[in-house]
């Protein structure tokens, strides 16, 4: 899983926001303006017959500040992406 989903600065996060892009899923914020430092990212290939799927997630960041749940309080009532 993504540790972005339990860091502060998620939703001003550059790196988040193009993981975001990746998974075609809606931006938390239109104009990120934090650039982490050493994000690690790891890419998972999956393929389902002639289908290849990318899945994105963060796995490491030297800027990395917990804050247990902010994802979902920025987005109340919709699944935690994993």
């Amino acid at each position: 899983m993504c540790i972005c989903v339990n860091c502060a600065l998620v939703d001003r996060c550059t790196t988040y926001h193009a993981v975001e892009a990746q998974h075609q899923q809606p931006h938390l914020t239109l104009a990120p303006d934090f650039t982490p430092i050493e994000p690690t990212i790891n890419v998972n290939i999956r393929t389902y017959g002639d289908e290849i799927q990318l899945e994105w997630d963060v796995v490491g960041c030297a800027s990395f500040m917990e804050e247990q749940g902010r994802w979902s309080r920025l987005r109340p009532g919709e699944l935690i992406p994993t």
